[in-house]
């Protein structure tokens, strides 16, 4: 990371699977280069504490907190955002299942929830119901009660396995 005479620095990151190169100031967050500098605004911020995990995205194919890192140590790095989710083929699995099974009622935790549950399934294709909600435990969600999010969580795991 060299700094430029502005005091910015140059990142490349690969969102979504397009490499994405910009100058930064350094103390810039993840979640805010995602947002104001790519215009991906699915990640949401919702704390500003880390604790509600809105924010989440993958990164290198772990779940992170994007509001817990700079940009700048993503540099080089590969990231994924609920944007990314959704293919050719239409909706992702986990994003068919969020709706089937009503795992979502205002969206504001939606992106994070699906993050989190694709790095899950990403680990373990036939997660049970406590290993589900402990990897969702840093996912806030004021509006469903969980039930569902995990219903939605293990239909998407049933419909992935059978692909």
């Amino acid at each position: 990371m060299s700094e430029t005479t502005t005091g910015r620095v140059p990142v490349t990151i690969t969102v979504n699977g397009q490499p994405c190169t910009r100058e930064i100031e350094p103390r810039l967050l993840l979640v805010e280069f995602l947002r104001r500098e790519l215009g991906l605004t699915g990640t949401h911020i919702g704390c500003d504490t880390s604790f509600c995990g809105a924010c989440t995205v993958i990164l290198d194919g772990d779940a992170v907190k994007s509001c817990t890192l700079l940009a700048v140590q993503a540099d080089g790095s590969e990231v994924i955002t609920v944007e990314g989710l959704e293919g050719e083929e239409g909706l992702h699995p986990l994003q068919q299942a969020f709706s089937e099974h009503h795992g979502l009622q205002c969206g504001y935790c939606t992106p994070g929830m699906l993050m989190s549950s694709l790095a899950l399934l990403a680990e373990n294709p036939d997660p049970g119901i406590e290993e589900i909600r402990k990897r969702l435990g840093g996912n806030v969600c004021r509006c469903t009660g969980y039930q569902n999010i995990i219903r939605a969580v293990q239909a998407a795991a049933r419909a992935l396995r059978e692909e």
